[in-house]
């Protein structure tokens, strides 16, 4: 629901509502990460990316109240996530990976909302208040000046060291380099032995575990409701735009810049608004720089 900023919030320093959207951004990154890898690969948008995040985080919650440990309910959660998005690819995936051109993005499109349709429904009609918040205790920590929530520090860590290690696996591992010359040229990767089915599971599972960190990390930060999905969906499309297609690092540069927008247009501005100005923000990316900020 959109709201319009007080006065009292236009008094928060200008550095605060930057750092928010920073913590915001990187999860954004995550998100682009996910699925702007999936489209790599296989030509494909998963519309259920958003639904498949507020499943990790719902599995997280229910084996939390069962009385498991935070760390340990965190790494179920990713699992399941990653487990999900596997089984996507195994199943409903196979019809469309044996399409060609429209025809096989057409159908992705279709197959992947119709799963989010399931996936969400099922998850609102089982636990229809359900929402995760991992509350870390702590005195907030001065940065730049401004006293950041332990739980925000603690999610912008997460996210830099996951997208750390994302760059330094593509960049440096061969499995990483395969991935890329798929991305690149599929044909060309088959010639030199490379099972492009096997590495697109494989990528489906690594999109899906992704997912799941973003549970975690914006669990951090507040409040993530079992009706998160297709917001975070449309967050995920936006930044794969913006950062370009197949771009690891143009997802987390455009989930940044992204965030620090929405924050500061949240604040003073409004949240309908925001959402405006971010659609806005991916049409004018198609028009300028179709390839987006760092695609290729």
């Amino acid at each position: 629901m959109s709201h319009e900023p007080s006065p009292d919030d236009r008094a928060i320093p200008v550095r605060a509502v930057v750092l928010d959207g920073i913590v915001l951004g990187l999860a954004f990154g995550l998100l682009g990460v996910g699925m702007t890898l999936v489209y790599g690969l296989g030509g494909v948008l998963n519309l259920a990316y958003g639904q498949i995040v507020v499943l990790g985080a719902i599995v997280v919650m229910v084996v939390m109240e069962d009385g498991v440990a935070t760390f340990l309910a965190a790494v179920l959660g990713v699992v399941a996530a990653a487990g999900v998005a596997v089984l996507l690819d195994l199943t409903l995936m196979r019809p469309v990976y044996r399409q060609q051109g429209e025809e096989r993005t057409l159908l992705g499109l279709l197959l992947t909302l119709g799963a989010a349709f399931v996936i969400g429904g099922l998850l609102t009609w089982r636990y229809p208040a359900g929402a995760l918040y991992i509350n870390v205790s702590g005195d907030p920590v001065s940065i730049i000046g401004v006293p950041m929530a332990v739980g925000s520090l603690w999610a912008s860590v997460i996210a830099l060291a996951v997208a750390a290690v994302l760059l330094l696996f593509f960049g440096l591992t061969t499995f990483g380099r395969g991935v890329r010359s798929i991305i690149q040229d599929e044909t060309g990767a088959r010639l030199v032995g490379i099972n492009p089915s096997f590495v697109r599971t494989v990528i489906f599972a690594l999109s899906g575990a992704l997912a799941g960190v973003v549970a975690i990390t914006q669990s951090m930060s507040g409040p993530l409701t079992v009706n998160a999905g297709f917001e975070l969906t449309t967050f995920a499309l936006i930044v794969t735009v913006v950062g370009g297609l197949g771009s690891v690092a143009g997802a987390f540069l455009a989930g940044v810049l992204l965030g620090v927008v929405n924050s500061l247009s949240a604040h003073y501005i409004g949240q309908y608004i925001t959402t405006i100005i971010l659609l806005g923000a991916a049409a004018l990316t198609i028009l300028i720089r179709p390839r987006g900020l760092l695609g290729r």
